[in-house]
């Protein structure tokens, strides 16, 4: 079963989309099945594994907010053994969608339910917030990796 692991700060530029393609490009080249996961509506996980985040037709947001099977929507990298689960635009709505719903924040949890077992590890990429995709990905985690600049103070 997938460990799953979210890289998460709520600053922005101390490196979680570096990490996370570079963390999960790493150990599918070390022969793990490996899904990273783009949390960020922003999409530069998506952009940095060569896909346009234009041509994106469903994602995340299609997983957390319209019940979309993750099966049916992760996508095999040009890399061995590296599959992706995209963001777009449209997930900066799902916060709003999820707002009243029960369970708001175990929802990408329940999501990843289906697929945990057929990863060696999942990797989330956080958007710098703390908002409710965020508290998604910590609440599925196993682990969180909280990169940090060193910095004045």
């Amino acid at each position: 079963m997938g460990k799953i692991i979210a890289i998460a700060n709520q600053k922005g530029g101390v490196g979680k989309t570096t990490t996370a393609i570079n963390l999960a490009s790493s150990l599918a080249v070390l022969e793990y099945k490996t899904l990273v996961i783009d949390g960020d509506p922003r999409a530069n996980t998506t952009s940095g594994l060569g896909f346009e985040q234009s041509k994106v037709q469903v994602g995340l947001y299609e997983c957390l907010v319209q019940g979309l099977d993750p099966k049916d929507v992760c996508i095999a990298t040009d890399y061995n053994n590296l599959d992706i689960l995209p963001s777009s635009i449209d997930l900066v709505g799902a916060e709003i969608e999820m707002i009243d719903l029960p369970n708001r924040e175990k929802m990408l949890g329940a999501a990843l339910e289906s697929i945990k077992g057929e990863y060696d590890f999942i990797i989330i990429d956080c958007s710098p917030s703390l908002g409710l995709i965020t508290t998604n990905a910590l609440v599925a985690a196993d682990s969180v990796l909280i990169p940090v600049q060193c910095e004045y103070f």
